[in-house]
């Protein structure tokens, strides 16, 4: 059996502990047993949803940092009762943390950063064979490098090296997006489908060349105001992507796949976009083999304005009446050998993945098989229908 993941608020909060302005959501027992918004506070855990039943109608209120503060009447428990009930082992008796998403769309950004660029070149060149993924990555990089930060995608300087590309047969599909004008933004997961921290996520039995990939998530409503942010794992199978591009919803999105949490951020005085755009990502692997990875991908990297990956997905051409949640892409790409010389990293089953930041506190999740976890049953009706009896609608 996998070793149990344990939540408790010392490997949870962010550094400044309930200094911020923190929402979530929980499974909170009951009659009627439902999913709820939440303040995360120094007092305590306390339902929202005399504001809003959903965290999507949430983040359309005026002055919510203010407005959610002010909110603090329903007491439900402790922020360390909470935690300690969100692991591997839950009492669904007890509260429990959820994804903090509900009727918003999961979206996701990729190839964002340089040094993640150049390895979706090599995964695509190599077939999605790790095997000959080495040799090709020595290829490509004499080439063209892996210091492409100054490149400001869609410039004429990036156009020059387009062109250059084209010349030395190295053009691809994902440069394209990495340095073109137009941004990659894809539907990670369907609406209610992530995974909150403390729960097992999921790697399609059929992949032998997986990651995780540690992403900050800006939170957005209809109208494309950034309220806040929080931190994802976009669990990514390398060989079918590799495979074909047009495998990326199989590669992306699965039982399981997509984790976010373990909070909201909401900017306030103490919180805002510049500290999205100077984030440090760290992530550490745990395999029950003894493996260890460490990771790190630092925003500041990042090729494109969090903004402008924002303006890029909701626009005149494209709404989100409920809002979304944006995944901004990651620096990190493992190359770390886990087996065999030159087959890279790969999941094993029982992995314990923890993506940490200063300010966003940490999500842990443990990997399976997503052929083997529970199956996803609560979907839009069953959400509707479990807040009509509850009657919050």
């Amino acid at each position: 059996m996998p070793r149990p993941l344990i939540l408790t608020p010392e490997n949870t909060l962010p550094e400044d502990g309930l200094a911020g302005t923190l929402i979530a959501r929980i499974w909170l027992p009951g009659e009627v047993a439902g999913p709820v918004p939440v303040l995360v506070h120094d007092d305590g855990v306390f339902d929202l949803s005399s504001l809003s039943p959903t965290l999507a109608g949430l983040c359309e209120l005026d002055s919510l940092a203010a407005r959610v503060l002010d909110a603090r009447s329903k007491r439900l428990c402790s922020v360390a009762e909470l935690l300690v009930n969100s692991g591997s082992e839950r009492d669904m008796a007890r509260p429990s943390l959820l994804a903090p998403a509900d009727l918003q769309v999961i979206k996701a950004a990729g190839v964002t950063f340089a040094s993640s660029m150049v390895e979706r070149v090599i995964e695509e060149r190599a077939g999605g064979d790790p095997l000959r993924a080495e040799e090709i990555r020595s290829q490509v990089r004499s080439v063209i490098g892996d210091n492409l930060r100054s490149i400001v995608p869609g410039s004429d300087n990036a156009q020059r090296l387009k062109e250059l590309l084209l010349e030395k047969g190295l053009w691809s599909q994902y440069l394209e997006v990495g340095i073109g004008p137009d941004a990659e933004v894809f539907t990670k997961a369907p609406v209610l489908a992530a995974l909150g921290s403390g729960m097992d996520i999921g790697i399609h039995p059929g992949s032998a060349w997986n990651n995780p990939e540690p992403e900050v998530v800006l939170v957005v409503n209809s109208r494309g105001q950034v309220l806040g942010a929080t931190l994802g794992n976009d669990v990514n199978l390398r060989d079918f992507e590799g495979r074909s591009a047009l495998l990326l919803s199989k590669a992306k999105d699965n039982n399981g796949s997509c984790a976010i949490g373990p909070f909201i951020r909401l900017f306030d005085a103490g919180f805002g976009i510049d500290d999205v755009r100077n984030a440090e990502v760290d992530l550490r692997v745990e395999g029950e083999d003894g493996f260890v990875l460490n990771g790190r991908s630092s925003m500041n990297q990042i090729s494109r304005d969090p903004l402008d990956i924002v303006g890029q997905t909701l626009n005149a051409n494209h709404q989100y009446p409920d809002g979304f949640l944006l995944y901004l892409g990651t620096l990190f790409a493992p190359t770390e050998d886990r087996d065999q010389p030159g087959n890279g990293f790969t999941h094993k089953l029982g992995d314990h993945v923890t993506i940490r930041s200063r300010q966003l506190g940490a999500l842990h999740n443990r990997v399976q098989h997503s052929s083997t976890l529970a199956p996803w049953t609560f979907g839009l009706l069953a959400f509707i229908e479990n807040l009509a009896q509850r009657r919050l609608i």
